[in-house]
């Protein structure tokens, strides 16, 4: 049996976060935009809103140049109508000098008064096509320049890629105490790898069948290892829940109705991790699956026909997605981010039939960033901890 590692003891507690949508990627048919779910404050705070009512502990804000709006300044803007949802957000590394980034980091984390996380991001700038390497050099050289800025009395760094000597850190102090906002991060090459299990608190995945998932989690693990770290795991994954198999199926049909295949294709050419080796298995995932669209019971891969990046939905009754979620904690996935189409009324699905039924938890703020005092315990999928 395949096995994996797991660093944290509350396995039967999760981090079940929901998704903003900033990105122009809201729909109710797929490939269908709609002036009603067009990403814009009213209606992607109102998902903030919506999510944070239903209990969902924290919420993807995603970034993207040619689609949706400006991350930093619309989680700025959430603080202020929020109370206990933490807040996801994305930082393209390199796309703000990383002084001023831990500076503006510092200053939205006490807007938040401590609920803000980060998603660090290595993918091309609008114009820039740079080498993989270069990217998560530079990513590298960011994270470990914000980890000064947030604990350090100076920052002082002399990398390939920036220069600092003496700069002082008082501006950029978050109100997170213990080594700033948590940060998640996702990628496959070993390059991403490196960096996630060097600098980096959560691994994110894409969705894929579960034995691909548990190698994904061990190459994470061994890179953390290897630095005397260890890591969360965390699952981003679409979601179609309803009260029966045969109902959740039919939805999933009902999404794919109207796209066209051409227009499906542009929509994932736009985005600028459209080349990443992550968007490259989610694809080859589409193209292993059955002729529904399945390739594994219950992870349906026809969302990714019009999305670059998740490209796949678990599907199925309450029992079911129950069922999937409880094989993934077992595996030691223990930090999810679900979204679904169109997220407000899918955000109420789950939140009804769901999110009762589970029991959530926010990830601690400073787990893994300190070399582990033990080895993580491995732990075979099927088995219960």
């Amino acid at each position: 049996m395949t096995i994996v590692p797991v660093t944290s003891a509350d396995l039967d507690a999760a981090e079940v976060s929901w998704f903003a949508a900033l990105c122009s990627d809201d729909y109710e048919y797929l490939g269908v935009p709609d002036g009603r779910l067009r990403s814009s404050w009213d209606h992607c705070s109102g998902i903030v809103k919506k999510a944070e009512t239903m209990g969902f502990r924290n919420i993807l804000c995603p970034s993207s140049y040619q689609v949706g709006q400006d991350t930093l300044s619309f989680v700025a803007g959430c603080a202020p109508i929020t109370d206990r949802i933490n807040l996801l957000a994305a930082i393209r590394c390199g796309e703000m000098q990383p002084i001023m980034l831990a500076r503006t980091v510092a200053t939205l984390d006490h807007m938040l008064k401590g609920r803000l996380t980060l998603n660090v991001i290595s993918s091309d700038f609008p114009g820039e096509v740079a080498e993989s390497s270069f990217r998560y050099k530079r990513s590298h050289e960011v994270v470990q320049i914000l980890r000064q800025a947030w604990t350090r009395d100076t920052i002082d760094h002399d990398g390939e890629v920036y220069q600092f000597k003496g700069v002082p850190t008082d501006p950029a102090r978050p109100y997170q105490q213990n080594g700033g906002p948590l940060l998640y991060f996702g990628g496959y090459s070993p390059d991403a790898l490196e960096l996630c299990g060097a600098q980096c608190d959560v691994y994110l995945m894409w969705p894929e069948p579960k034995e691909q998932l548990a190698q994904r989690m061990r190459d994470a693990h061994a890179r953390a290892q290897a630095h005397g770290r260890t890591l969360d795991y965390g699952l981003r994954v679409h979601m179609i829940v309803r009260d029966t198999e045969a109902e959740a199926r039919e939805y999933a049909e009902h999404l794919v109705s109207k796209l066209d295949d051409e227009y499906g294709k542009l929509i994932r050419e736009r985005a600028h991790d459209s080349i990443s080796l992550g968007v490259a298995h989610q694809a080859r995932a589409r193209e292993l699956a059955d002729k529904f669209g399945y390739s594994e019971p219950g992870l349906w891969t026809g969302v990714g026909r019009a999305r670059s990046g998740c490209g796949a939905a678990l599907v199925g009754s309450t029992d079911q997605i129950l069922s999937k979620i409880e094989e993934y904690q077992k595996m030691g996935i223990r930090a999810f981010i679900f979204s679904g189409y169109p997220h407000m009324d899918e955000a109420d699905h789950f939140g009804t039939k769901v999110m009762p039924h589970l029991k959530t938890c926010s990830l601690p703020q400073a787990y893994g960033r300190v070399p582990a005092s033990t080895p993580a315990t491995p732990l075979g999928i099927g088995e219960r901890r």
